[in-house]
């Protein structure tokens, strides 16, 4: 029986690293990119170009003695790029589905995106939605409570982000972490026990 760090017998064998599949879907310019390079990169850039087809990106974190790499897709938002999609999504264990909370146009998309991942991606993949921009709640026009009972019918992780500011960046991705499914792999199921027993996630850079 392997140890943590503490000395705490960890009845689940060795610590492992495991790899995620992770896709970011949603309209242009609602800060899919920006979103990504707050959490890999710890940074944030005005007026970042769009992105072409789709980026890819990976960023390792901890839960408890389990270490998770998150393997990144972020795609194009232009409706010309949206029939490559399911291409990108296809065996993702997870997506963050995005809307900008000043533009009500892109949480209608979103919907879309969600019901179109609930159709054809796996049964299994974990799915969050992502209100950024919270940093222009003065200018929102999409309410909070609207979402999170959208987020709520439909089993779906959901926070207001902001890429500008960090707020609930990290959190997302750990979320997602947390919940991600035994049967895609035990190590981030077996992380979400650590955090129960009061353990909580090493982050680094952005809070």
């Amino acid at each position: 029986m392997a140890t943590n760090r503490s000395g705490v017998a960890w009845p689940y064998g060795a610590p492992q690293t495991k790899g995620f599949k992770v896709v970011l879907l949603g309209e242009s310019a609602v800060g899919k990119s920006s979103l990504v390079q707050r959490f890999i990169k710890c940074h944030f850039q005005e007026n970042a170009s769009a992105t072409i087809g789709a980026a890819f990106l990976t960023r390792t974190v901890s839960l408890g003695d389990t270490t998770v790499m998150f393997e990144i897709w972020d795609t194009a938002g232009q409706e010309r790029y949206h029939s490559l999609a399911p291409m990108y999504y296809r065996g993702a264990q997870a997506a963050i589905v995005v809307y900008d909370i000043t533009n009500p146009h892109t949480f209608v998309r979103a919907r879309n995106w969600v019901k179109q991942l609930q159709r054809q991606a796996s049964p299994s993949i974990v799915i969050a939605l992502a209100g950024n921009k919270s940093d222009l709640a003065a200018k929102r026009m999409v309410e909070f409570e609207e979402v999170q009972a959208y987020a709520d019918e439909n089993g779906l992780l959901f926070m207001e982000t902001s890429a500008k500011t960090a707020m609930n960046v990290n959190d997302i991705f750990l979320a997602i972490a947390i919940r991600l499914p035994t049967n895609e792999g035990g190590a981030a199921a077996r992380g979400a026990r650590r955090l129960t027993d009061g353990e909580r996630p090493r982050r680094s850079c952005c809070k």
